[in-house]
């Protein structure tokens, strides 16, 4: 999201004595720096880039992903069956993380309308099928765009988008 403009800016700003820890996160390859014509890796200028220590990262597995959704439960006071963490564990895996962790919220009001003691997976189906995640919103937005009155792409751009998507 920054320009070579935010560089620059962030460049002088980290000379000074008193500079803060700056954390950068990207999923950028090899690509254009915002406001110029050059490639450099992250699409950031090589000069901020010796600036910085850059740490690799790796997806998480499923082990942690069934951790984290534990902790967050705990957290939340949420009661969930060892079925329905097992779907969420599954859920967080094929989708997100993020998307996993709003399920545990939406399917502990689900669980307390229907008057339940812990969240169950029928709880977690219903409001799997309620809240759609960012892959199965695109498709649905790809799918029925025709029938939305401001659209911008046509059926064939929306075709190469998604196939574009996918690759990247």
């Amino acid at each position: 999201m920054l320009d070579i403009e935010c560089f620059s800016f962030l460049n002088r700003y980290l000379e000074n004595d008193m500079a803060p820890m700056l954390v950068v996160a990207t999923n950028r390859g090899i690509t254009i720096i915002r406001g110029t014509n050059y490639r450099s890796p992250h699409g950031t200028p090589i000069d901020f880039l010796d600036r910085l220590l850059i740490i690799s990262t790796q997806p998480y597995k499923e082990e942690e992903i069934r951790k984290i959704l534990d902790i967050r439960c705990q957290e939340e006071d949420v009661e969930v069956s060892e079925d329905a963490r097992v779907i969420l564990t599954k859920i967080g895996v094929n989708t997100s993380l993020r998307y996993a962790i709003h399920l545990i919220t939406s399917a502990a009001l689900a669980f307390q309308k229907r008057e339940g003691k812990v969240v169950e997976v029928e709880d977690i189906t219903r409001v799997y099928n309620l809240f759609y995640d960012v892959k199965r919103s695109t498709q649905y937005l790809m799918e029925y765009q025709s029938q939305y009155m401001f659209k911008e792409i046509s059926a064939g751009e929306a075709e190469e988008d998604e196939t574009t998507a996918m690759v990247s």
